[in-house]
């Protein structure tokens, strides 16, 4: 069900649609496909980048730096998440160019110039607030039908919740709202675009519901903790692959939880 793609150039910007350009950042891995994607976008009102990438890429920033010009407008994060977010300090210092971000954004060791609000409208684009993979989650959606989706909806993969700042009744919430759109075109954080989303974000929640039935099915057996029942449940072997399904599994119990449909006792999860 997921799409791949040729490993694309670095350190380029590369048309992929009129007024959007795409940067691959060099930060490939198993969480990150090729690396993330920075997007750089002509607005009403000015130049506008979204999700300027990892800080460990030199020539990745300054792959940004020339293609956002003199005085680019403004620096726009779908979430706090380092290979997101974590070149932009450094973007903002160099740029002058302030930096969008949720109200639910980390206050930390960062702080952004403007916080942003679900249903607001900033350089054309309307914010959605689409928590569940990070509580601070947007997307951006341009008149057009185009959705810069960040992590909530990527074309390679699915995407890990990982409590407690990830949150599976939200993230489930959030792509029945997706459902229910018209979007036609995503720009996801990572992977390839995704044409006609509706269906393919059907299926990301029609798998979700499939893996809550199996940790169900799984407790119906026997009470039992996270790491058995994801090792039951996903068989997945490679250590980091494994952990995000641990991590997963976490998600859907504490979304059983606050249903009322499972227990915990220390480590031990049982149907309630």
């Amino acid at each position: 069900m997921f799409f791949s793609e040729p490993e694309p150039c670095r350190a380029k910007g590369v048309e992929l649609a009129p007024g959007i350009l795409r940067i691959v950042a060099n930060n490939p891995g198993k969480m990150t496909y090729h690396g993330t994607n920075s997007y750089i976008i002509d607005t009403p009102d000015g130049r506008f980048i979204i999700d300027p990438g990892p800080a460990e890429d030199s020539t990745h920033f300054e792959a940004i730096i020339e293609n956002l010009g003199a005085k680019p407008s403004g620096i726009l994060l779908t979430h706090h998440h380092s290979d997101h977010f974590g070149v932009v300090p450094a973007l903002r210092a160099r740029t002058d160019a302030p930096v969008y971000a949720s109200r639910a954004f980390p206050d930390d060791a960062f702080r952004p110039d403007r916080f942003l609000e679900d249903g607001q409208v900033i350089a054309g684009l309307t914010v959605l607030h689409t928590p569940g993979h990070a509580s601070d989650h947007l997307c951006f959606a341009r008149p057009d039908g185009v959705l810069f989706t960040g992590d909530h909806v990527m074309s390679w993969n699915s995407s890990i919740v990982s409590p407690p700042d990830g949150n599976m009744h939200d993230y489930c919430a959030q792509l029945q709202r997706l459902i229910e759109r018209d979007d036609r075109i995503y720009f996801p954080g990572h992977g390839p675009i995704l044409r006609d989303p509706q269906p393919y974000v059907k299926r990301l929640l029609s798998n979700r519901m499939r893996r809550e039935a199996e940790i169900l099915a799984h407790l119906s057996n026997t009470p039992d903790s996270v790491q058995n029942i994801a090792a039951s449940v996903y068989q997945k072997t490679d250590p980091h692959i494994a952990m995000a399904a641990e991590r997963n599994v976490a998600a859907h119990l504490e979304k059983l939880l606050s249903e009322s449909r499972v227990a915990q006792d220390g480590g031990v999860w049982k149907l309630t």
